[in-house]
């Protein structure tokens, strides 16, 4: 059964804007006392001041009850008008090449529909240079929106010398078909040490993301403006999950909502996650929102070799709203097509300034996000608790509401997931991703109440299917 997308047309109504009594009004005489955690944002002119700088001592800071703006305050966009795309084709035969590979290409996809707004397309040396020393770019009017990871694109010698002087360059699929035109564009050295240190910071064997996109890709970087020929698809099956921001925005006005607020994983769902969904929601609308959605946003670009594949997620998130541990109709489940770094600190800042740009305009974040094991050494390559506040203090993130939440686990008492509490941690039970894999592959269930149990079965099948295609065949 397909995942729950759109709610059913009873619930697409409009929210009255709001007023004196609005949430945000009632947010703001509440939220420093029953959340002293949540960075709330400011709301302002684009022209006035920014808030860090200028706020008076004291003051208490506004909530935007309506949908975030994009970064830079417009949607870039990068694919071409469908009467264009003949005349890009017989200009992009007479240009030199590169072809992409397949994580280039769900970078082109991210850069396509706006998730990098204001970025125009694969980052020049200006735009690589302050993402990496500074996570954040700086607009022609002075201000500053957050860029953690830099969007590049590498090529080698040969491709560097074939493209000489010429200012196009045509980019190819993995299949070999076009795909877009980078114009005007500049070739700058590809320093892998300094790339990899500054943005893991550790040059350690077995990053995943090195392994698969850095480590043996060209010595030079190429940047320029992208015009993408036509909108990509992966023909998987689940492209219809592909919800641009545009997309997203749109049915967010569909539906009336009045508050946006953005779950990211790259793991099945338990019910550790959904508590922490389930529980922003009451939150929200404790503070007086009376719409608001959640954005159940799983990550649809390359992940490491352990993790559960892209379709197998998408099967068990189904589950899971079929189940009803997550409430359909006000859940939007769609694919992120961003690659996934692992880089912990530095990237899930990417992945929060990439939910502004599709309307999102609170965003959960849990333990060690985008985090994970040490390659080498047995301990966590980040600091668990370090993705929370850095994002409360990152430079461009600053009208985005962060909503951090302390660790969920398995309360062996209630035999259900719960916050973890301190004062009786003996109780509590924590299962790691890697615990629940061995749990699936080995056929042994996980304690009643840690995932739903249609959702469950996805994942064991999956295993099953793995292990029977490792068994040999008889002859």
């Amino acid at each position: 059964m397909a995942t729950h997308l759109l709610t059913p047309p009873r619930l697409h109504h409009t929210t009255s804007p709001s007023s004196s009594s609005s949430p945000a009004a009632r947010l703001r005489a509440t939220a420093s006392l029953a959340h002293p955690r949540l960075h709330l944002a400011t709301a302002r002119h684009p022209h006035s001041p920014s808030p860090l700088r200028h706020r008076r001592r004291g003051a208490m800071p506004v909530v935007r009850s309506s949908l975030i703006d994009p970064d830079g305050g417009a949607l870039v966009e990068l694919v071409a008008p469908a009467d264009r795309v003949p005349a890009l084709r017989a200009e992009a035969e007479a240009l030199p090449r590169v072809r992409l590979a397949p994580v280039d290409l769900q970078w082109a996809h991210v850069l396509a529909e706006g998730w990098a707004s204001p970025l125009r397309g694969f980052m020049r040396e200006a735009e690589y240079l302050q993402s990496l020393h500074f996570n954040c770019i700086r607009l022609p009017d002075g201000g500053l929106v957050n860029m953690s990871l830099p969007i590049v694109l590498a090529i080698r010698d040969a491709e560097k010398e074939q493209i000489g002087d010429k200012p196009d360059v045509a980019l190819q699929g993995p299949d070999g078909g076009v795909v877009a035109i980078l114009r005007r564009v500049e070739i700058y050295p590809h320093n892998k040490e300094e790339r990899i240190a500054r943005t893991f910071g550790t040059t350690a064997p077995g990053l995943p993301y090195v392994d698969e996109a850095i480590a043996s890709a060209g010595n030079w970087l190429i940047g320029g403006d992208l015009e993408v020929l036509e909108p990509i698809k992966y023909n998987d099956g689940l492209d219809h999950y592909r919800l641009s921001p545009r997309q997203l925005r749109n049915e967010f006005d569909k539906r009336g909502a009045d508050a946006v607020f953005a779950f990211q994983l790259r793991n099945p769902v338990h019910n550790g996650h959904a508590l922490l969904m389930n529980d922003t929601r009451r939150r929200l609308l404790e503070m007086g929102y009376k719409n608001p959605i959640l954005l159940l946003h799983p990550l649809g670009g390359f992940t490491k070799a352990d993790d559960v594949p892209l379709p197998v997620r998408m099967e068990q998130h189904s589950k899971v709203l079929e189940d009803g541990v997550l409430d359909p109709e006000t859940t939007i489940v769609s694919i992120f097509p961003s690659p996934m770094h692992y880089a912990g600190p530095t990237e899930v800042q990417w992945h929060a300034k990439a939910r502004i740009n599709a309307g999102a305009n609170f965003y959960i974040v849990g333990r060690d996000p985008a985090g994970m094991g040490h390659p080498t050494e047995k301990r966590d390559l980040y600091n668990p608790d370090h993705g929370k506040k850095v994002l409360s203090m990152a430079p461009g993130l600053e009208k985005l509401n962060i909503l951090p939440f302390k660790v969920a686990a398995y309360d062996t008492v209630a035999k259900k997931m719960a916050f973890f509490d301190p004062s009786r941690s003996q109780d509590f039970l924590f299962i790691s991703g890697t615990k629940m894999r061995t749990f699936a592959k080995t056929g042994e269930n996980p304690p009643d109440g840690f995932m739903c149990p249609g959702g469950w079965k996805v994942l064991v099948d999956y295993y099953n299917s793995l292990q029977a295609e490792a068994t040999p065949v008889p002859v």
